[in-house]
């Protein structure tokens, strides 16, 4: 059974930085492409930023380009989310997800539990 447990949301003022992690199982982490995406209230779910454990591409939205970073731990099966100069607009419930290499909510067949981010101006 596919897991995905998100943590690390909260509430900060713009210009701040926090770190989101996914606990993955249930599937070779290591061979997939996970991700997160997002939802704003009011909003469509979007594609916020995608890892290819593979090979270890990465890929961005470009709403958060230069600003936040993907990466994971393969020994410990976990996908993070560095987002640094965090933006009010940026405030949204965040999901972990796989497979993202699709790039669209209609691809994903997992989706964890979201953790919320608000960003305070």
């Amino acid at each position: 059974e596919v897991q995905l447990q998100a943590s690390g949301g909260g509430l900060v003022q713009a210009g701040e930085s926090l770190r989101l992690s996914c606990a993955a199982s249930g599937f070779t982490f290591d061979a997939s492409h996970i991700g997160w995406f997002r939802q704003a209230p009011g909003k469509e779910r979007e594609a916020v930023s995608c890892i290819s454990n593979g090979d270890g591409n990465m890929y961005y939205a470009d709403s958060v380009k230069g600003r936040f970073t993907i990466s994971s731990d393969n020994a410990k099966d976990t996908v993070y989310l560095q987002m640094n100069s965090l933006k009010p607009e940026d405030t949204a419930v965040y999901y972990c997800a796989l497979p993202c290499r699709g790039w669209s909510p209609n691809d994903i067949n997992y989706w964890g539990l979201g953790t919320q981010v608000t960003v305070s101006s």
